[in-house]
C-alpha cells in the first residue's frame, strides 16, 4: 500500500463537475492498493498518518498531528501509484490489485481514518476525478507498508 500524503490548507476532488468531497486544512491522501496489501497495513498506515507530527506548533516546529490539530483528510484511490517505470516507457500496473480487493481496502482506510475521529471527504473509486488543492509549506509525504 502506497500513500502520498500532501499538508494542504484545503483540497476538493470533483467528478463529471460535481463537487464529491472537500477539506479544510489537514491532508490530501493519494492511495494506491496493491495486489498483496492486507488490513494490516491499512491499520499500520492509518496510525501512522493520524498521528504523523508534521502540522506547526506555537514555536513553528513540525510537532502536531492532525488529531492535535483537528485537521481534516481527503482520500483519493490513486491505481497509478503501483505503476512500475522501469522497463521501457509505458507504465506497468501488473502489481495494483484487482478493482474489487483495492476498493474493499480503500473502504477499509477510510472507515479506519473516520474511527480517529477525523472528519473526512473521499473521491469515487474507479471514476475519473479532477483534484485541487492548496499546498501548505508544500509538505509531501511517501507512505508505504509492505508485507511482513
Amino acid at each position: 500500500m502506497k500513500l502520498v500524503v500532501q499538508r494542504v490548507k484545503n483540497a476538493q476532488v470533483e467528478v463529471e463537475g460535481k463537487l464529491v468531497g472537500k477539506i479544510e486544512q489537514g491532508f490530501l491522501v493519494l492511495l494506491g492498493v496493491t495486489h498483496s496489501d492486507t488490513k494490516d497495513q491499512a491499520d499500520y498506515l492509518v496510525k501512522k498518518l493520524c498521528k504523523l507530527r508534521v502540522f506547526t506548533d506555537e514555536n513553528d516546529k513540525m510537532n502536531l498531528s492532525l488529531i492535535d490539530t483537528s485537521g481534516e483528510m481527503l482520500i483519493v484511490s490513486q491505481f497509478t501509484l503501483c505503476g512500475a517505470c522501469k522497463k521501457g516507457t509505458r507504465p506497468s500496473f501488473d502489481k495494483s490489485a484487482p478493482p474489487e480487493v483495492a476498493n474493499e481496502l480503500y473502504e477499509y482506510f477510510i472507515k479506519e481514518v473516520q474511527s480517529y475521529g477525523i472528519k473526512t471527504g473521499t473521491g469515487v473509486f474507479g471514476a475519473m476525478m479532477e483534484v485541487e488543492l492548496i499546498n501548505d509549506g508544500p509538505v509531501t509525504f511517501m507512505l508505504e507498508a509492505h508485507n511482513g
